[in-house]
């Protein structure tokens, strides 16, 4: 499972390290293309959630 978090789905080892089993699980259905995947978003549905969580801007120290 280390192998396929680092290496195939190229997590930072401290964002593998706090993902959970399932999480894991999901991403590789979803690189498979799984059952129970979700289609991709529309433009108009990737918007409208970019505009209701909005990146914030980083300080660094």
């Amino acid at each position: 499972m280390t192998a396929f978090g680092l290496g195939v789905l190229k997590l930072a080892p401290h964002a593998f390290w706090r993902a959970t089993p399932r999480e894991i699980a999901a991403a590789a259905r979803g690189l498979r293309g799984g059952r129970g995947s979700a289609p991709p978003l529309a433009r108009p549905e990737l918007d409208a959630l970019m505009a209701r969580f909005p990146d914030e801007a980083e300080t660094h120290g």
